[in-house]
């Protein structure tokens, strides 16, 4: 009987690196680096990163944990944008009501259309999920009360029992990251939890969990409501942020991208979806203001990831043959 080999220190510091907490400590320290050294635009990209993060972890769960690839998790996050417009023309501006406002809308949302989807398998499911964000995109894009095709402007950031707390951007970035902190905790719970093993398990054979007694279209229904809340929680922060929301943030083209980054993390861990986004994040800022080709070199870093990972899959199934 072979014995396990200890990690090395290498493996121990990759493995730490590598934890989500790890990441949303590197954002947060990043925003403390700002304000000491009076850099603004250090505190608007960690806010973004944080927000695209969220966005990212939700999809990372139902994707990595449930194998459900969902071309139409834009919708909720875009969703989620415009409960912060309406809620604000309506007067509702308490950061304690946007929130679980934004959660609740997005969930509404992925509840019926996604008892719909959950009945199809494969590349059926990717295209139904496509079509549903399709057509909540030209159903908004239609509503000129809220500024059609062209978006509109918030009134103003949310506010805390009424004091204007996020008028400060640092206090956006800590909110942002706080929120990314709280859902990856919740999550990470999750997927160890019983629930999580259910997930997982009706990934791995349908069948055989189901015959075991579990209700597989269940646990998919509430892991996909449960994705789109959160995705709806990240598309308020990014309205809050940009101060603008448009149908243009539920375009297939961003769960395009949020699927890069859960992918570029790697899909099976949490922690993937995080370190993806925020690796997206830099590429796009740091890359972007090189060349405007910028998409082909993440294109590339991503072939390179994917061959990686391919070449350590191959020498695993050589030691195992």
């Amino acid at each position: 009987m072979t014995a396990t080999p200890s990690p090395t220190l290498a493996g121990r510091v990759v493995a730490v690196l590598l934890h989500p907490a790890s990441a949303i400590v590197g954002l947060a320290l990043v925003v403390v680096a700002a304000q000491v050294f009076g850099q603004s635009f250090w505190t608007t990209l960690a806010t973004r990163a944080a927000i695209l993060a969220l966005a990212a972890l939700s999809l990372g769960f139902v994707l990595g944990q449930g194998g459900l690839v969902s071309f139409g998790h834009a919708a909720p996050f875009g969703i989620g944008a415009y409960v912060v417009l309406i809620a604000g023309e309506a007067g509702i501006r308490d950061v304690f009501a946007l929130v679980p406002l934004a959660f609740l809308g997005a969930a509404a949302f992925a509840a019926p259309t996604g008892a719909l989807a959950l009945r199809t398998r494969g590349v059926y499911f990717i295209m139904i999920t496509l079509a549903f964000a399709q057509m909540a995109y030209f159903v908004f894009s239609a509503l000129s009360a809220y500024g059609g095709d062209d978006g509109m402007s918030i009134v103003g950031r949310a506010t805390v029992f009424g004091v204007k707390l996020f008028r400060n951007d640092a206090n956006l970035a800590w909110l942002a990251i706080g929120l990314l902190a709280a859902v990856s905790l919740f999550l990470h719970g999750t997927v160890h939890a019983r629930f999580g093993h259910v997930l997982r398990a009706a990934r791995d054979n349908e069948a055989r969990t189901a015959a075991l007694g579990f209700s597989v279209f269940r646990t998919r229904l509430v892991a996909h409501v449960l994705a789109a809340g959160f995705a709806g929680i990240a598309g308020a922060l990014m309205a809050e942020q940009t101060g603008f929301v448009s149908p243009a943030l539920m375009n297939w083209h961003r769960s395009g991208e949020l699927i890069v980054m859960v992918v570029l993390g790697g899909s099976r861990r949490l922690s993937g979806a995080v370190l993806g986004a925020i690796a997206v994040v830099l590429v796009e800022e740091f890359l972007g203001a090189t060349t405007e080709y910028w998409k082909l070199g993440l294109g590339l870093i991503i072939l390179a990831v994917v061959a990686g990972r391919v070449a350590d899959l191959g020498r695993l199934v050589g030691r195992r043959g």
